[in-house]
């Protein structure tokens, strides 16, 4: 098994530039099965994750071309089978994003239990009502098996906002007849960029960025092309870095606007960024200094639905949390496992107490020591590497083929920032 080995202790600096976002790639590769004609999509990242997603489509029948380094043409000209490949669906949560397409191009479709991360509970409760109220019979047996004679528009209250809930529901009801709301609806990014996408090849979705979304369901769509935005989650894992680090890092094509309340989180911590156009300017040598909040209390970093701190950004938040002067609480609220890795952060040196599955107190600054390290799951495994390369010392991180479903080549972007670190394989 592959693992990092990485020399810490030394600040990088220059540019790069972050891959296409995983979490609108996922998606809009599942939508290729709502149309029969030729879809292309570019910055398509090449991670695990995604190479998972195109086999599970290859299976089906669906047409694949690489284009490019990161380009790629599809077309579900024919689908072979409705039956889900069990191996392939336990190595990816989303795979569960093909039921709605699936329902509405086939009627039907055998989904084995999705995999993903195990950072705790993952409900696919929201998905089985959205689809059940469009008109899927489920039948739970170890997995699900979904049929439908036909789908009709609705109107749904989604139990939370889900966002792969909500893009199941968005994906069934373009080719339902009739009107669908979706009320109580996930408006992250890669929420909004795959509604727009979809309009695009001719459906009709309106409220797109808020939390109640009409899709007119229209009886064919047309193809397109689409390029996917720069992955938000890791433009903050590599602000992360640089203020660990004390590195000078720019940033290129970060979307902003993305970024507003990881920029405000962050800053906090004492982490100060320059939006300068599209990217994001990160200076060097930065003093980190938790920021308390008024009367002095300590403040709080805390996770919830779009447009508040994602979750997948907590566990840097942690990291810069080690390195900043004062004290902060970690609030985690929509996974209990998240937290989990701390243990080994504090093994390499940091002051964490972890108050229970939701909560850790963060105390720092703490000087972190190399040590052998094993990644749990993608995010907890970016946020070790980064801990790493802020230690003194060497660190061994196995089990990386976790960071590999989510970060494209770090080894080899970090390298060219300056970073010691060394894949090795076998």
């Amino acid at each position: 098994m592959d693992r990092f080995v990485i020399e810490g202790g030394f600040p990088l600096h220059g540019e790069v530039t972050p891959s296409g976002n995983k979490n609108e790639t996922l998606p809009l590769l599942a939508a290729s099965l709502l149309t029969d004609e030729r879809i292309v999509l570019r910055n398509v990242p090449r991670i695990r994750d995604v190479r998972t997603m195109l086999g599970l489509l290859a299976g089906l029948g669906v047409d694949i071309k690489e284009l490019g380094a990161h380009e790629v043409a599809l077309q579900a000209r024919r689908i072979v089978r409705t039956d889900l490949d069990p191996t392939l669906c336990g190595e990816i949560r989303a795979s569960i994003l093909l039921a709605g397409p699936m329902l509405a191009c086939c009627g039907r479709v055998e989904l084995p239990p999705p995999g993903g991360d195990v950072i705790g509970r993952r409900r696919v409760d929201t998905h089985l009502s959205a689809l059940g109220a469009l008109g899927a019979e489920i039948e739970m047996d170890g997995g699900y098996k979904m049929r439908t004679a036909g789908l009709r528009g609705q109107d749904i209250f989604l139990d939370e906002a889900s966002v792969t809930g909500t893009e199941n529901a968005v994906m069934a009801a373009c080719r339902a007849q009739g009107t669908t709301i979706i009320r109580n609806a996930a408006c992250e990014p890669h929420v909004q960029n795959l509604c727009h996408f979809l309009n695009t090849l001719g459906a009709r979705i309106e409220g797109i960025g808020t939390n109640e979304l009409t899709i007119h369901g229209v009886e064919r769509l047309s193809g397109g092309e689409w390029e996917i935005t720069s992955d938000f989650i890791e433009v903050g894992s590599f602000i992360g870095l640089a203020a660990v680090t004390g590195s000078e890092l720019l940033i290129k094509k970060a979307v902003p606007e993305h970024l507003r309340m990881t920029r405000l989180m962050l800053g906090r911590l004492g982490v100060h960024v320059e939006v300068q156009g599209e990217n994001i300017f990160v200076p060097g040598h930065q003093h980190l200094q938790v920021v308390p909040d008024a009367g002095g209390a300590i403040p709080k970093i805390d996770d919830g639905i779009w447009p508040a701190f994602p979750t997948d950004l907590m566990s840097i938040a942690v990291v810069v949390a080690t390195q900043s002067a004062g004290t902060v609480l970690i609030h985690e609220k929509m996974y209990e496992g998240r937290l989990y890795f701390v243990d080994k952060l504090i093994s390499m040196g940091a002051r964490i107490i972890l108050c229970d599955p939701y909560r850790a107190v963060v105390v720092g600054p703490a000087q972190l020591h190399g040590a052998p390290l094993e990644s749990p799951d993608i995010r907890a495994g970016i946020a070790l590497l980064i801990a790493a390369l802020c230690a003194q010392g060497q660190s061994v991180i196995g089990n990386i083929g976790q960071i590999d479903r989510g970060y494209e080549r770090i080894e080899e972007k970090l390298q060219s920032l300056g970073a010691h670190i060394e894949r090795v394989r076998g």
